[in-house]
């Protein structure tokens, strides 16, 4: 566990700037591979793991429910006695 500060150095990447993160302090918050949010906070940089899009697996869940029958009716179908000459 790092608890106290590491130094690193700020290099030139194109017209950007970077830095290197030891892959331990990476693996310490879970940032191994993938996507990160970073955003300033007072006067630092913080980086974070990117939060899941919401709704981003409901597309995949709701078809492996209909493909399972489980997106059956739970309540029995029922209507009002005028429903009937209701156009829909």
């Amino acid at each position: 566990m790092f608890e106290q500060p590491v130094k690193t150095t700020i290099r030139k990447l194109g017209n950007s700037r970077g830095v290197l993160i030891p892959k331990p302090i990476l693996a310490q918050v879970g940032l191994e591979e993938g996507e990160a949010e970073m955003t300033v906070e007072g006067d630092a940089i913080v980086l974070r793991r990117a939060r899941q899009a919401t709704r981003a697996d409901w597309a995949q869940a709701c078809k492996t429910l209909g493909a399972s029958g489980g997106d059956a009716l739970v309540w029995p179908e029922f209507g009002n006695a005028d429903d009937e000459d209701l156009a829909w």
